[in-house]
């Protein structure tokens, strides 16, 4: 008897394994292994892999090298462990003569070209009529609807999150560097209780606030300027992300005027989120409120996008390649103004979809308002 929610989870997905008819299903990103299993192995590079799923229809195998026997002993009991000790081509061909594949599926956009190249040989090698087939997106149809308790484990790796930033909010002052404080995150988010940060933290401070994804640096803070600060943690496998703007001291009339401008437009999106609106339509709100105070040049990235055991992931929330939000899907909103050589302000909350609007998921304030 597999074990929940991994039974529930497999036979959703064995469902949509009919509905593509595809005779199996091989796994290789991490958090699809550990959505469907319970396999925490992570991949240390793109090249090398700690494990792959494969799924049919009545079966369900864990393939991995002798590193993580145990752990997937342990962690996957539901699923048959097929050890190799010289790559998957030791023990492919087998199992896809034993399961009779002719159409299996493949997550195209994560294998390189070199392995699914190889895996194609592979299969073809024991069906010549065989075909791989890229599912890309096929589980996080599953993963973007959060169960009950991967929104609770949600809540939990945010409130984390907020602990941290808002202890290093008090140790904030003209004089500490960029560096110093994205390690106060780190260390906070580690010694908190966290598993890792859900990426590398944002600490960008006067012009460097203008960059989205600047990196820290030795800067030194300076009062009367923006610092972005963007932050998450990851604990019990679930990610949090959030992100607010801080400045020392009096507002400069330009920081303070697009402040304002920034949150309005987060406020506005929040307002009309709910469950059957389309993500470009929310965009579109941020969007407006920006343009219409003259900054919408300024404003380059998508308003959102989803979080869960990855910080980014289904849906986006962005001017194109709209998707119909649905109850208990969790997204962040996070509209920003980015003035080169001047700063920027971006503010990020996480919120939880549901039939009447959205629940906000953050507690912190640690705005200016």
């Amino acid at each position: 008897m597999i074990l929940e929610p991994f039974a529930s989870r497999l036979q959703k997905f064995r469902k949509l394994l009919s509905e593509e008819s595809l005779d199996a299903f091989l796994v290789a990103v991490p958090e699809n292994r550990y959505y469907l299993s319970g396999y925490e192995a992570e991949d240390l590079h793109l090249t090398e892999s700690s494990g792959y799923l494969l799924v049919t229809d009545t079966k369900q195998y864990l393939l991995t090298d002798p590193r993580y026997e145990q752990a997937a002993l342990q962690e996957a009991p539901d699923f048959e462990a097929v050890i190799y000790s010289h790559g998957i081509a030791q023990v492919l061909p087998d199992l896809f003569s034993s399961v009779q594949v002719l159409r299996l599926g493949c997550e195209g956009d994560y294998l390189t070209f070199t392995r699914f190249r190889e895996i194609e040989g592979l299969l073809r090698k024991t069906n010549p009529a065989g075909m791989l087939i890229p599912g890309d997106g096929l589980i996080e149809r599953l993963r973007v609807i959060k169960e009950p308790g991967e929104i609770e484990k949600i809540r939990a790796s945010l409130r984390l999150t907020e602990s941290i930033l808002m202890s290093v909010w008090e140790t904030i002052r003209p004089g500490r560097t960029e560096k110093s404080l994205a390690w106060d995150i780190e260390r906070g988010i580690r010694e908190g209780g966290g598993e890792a940060v859900s990426f590398p933290p944002i600490v960008a401070g006067g012009p460097n606030a203008a960059l989205p994804h600047a990196v820290p640096t030795d800067r030194v803070i300076s009062a009367g300027e923006p610092v972005i600060f963007d932050l998450g943690s990851r604990l019990d496998h679930y990610c949090s992300d959030m992100t607010r703007t801080w400045v020392c001291g009096a507002f400069s009339k330009k920081i303070a005027e697009i402040y304002r401008v920034v949150r309005d437009a987060q406020l506005a999106a929040q307002d009309c989120l709910r469950a059957g609106k389309d993500s470009v339509e929310i965009d579109g709100i941020a969007r407006k409120v920006i343009g219409r105070a003259g900054y919408g040049d300024n404003f380059g990235h998508g308003l959102g996008h989803g979080v869960g055991l990855a910080v980014h992931e289904k849906p986006g929330i962005r001017k194109h390649g709209g998707t119909i939000l649905e109850e208990n899907m969790v997204v962040t909103i996070e509209p920003g103004i980015y003035l080169p050589e001047v700063g920027g302000v971006r503010l990020e909350n996480m919120v939880l979809v549901t039939g009447s609007g959205c629940e906000v998921l953050n507690h912190a304030g640690l705005f200016f308002d």
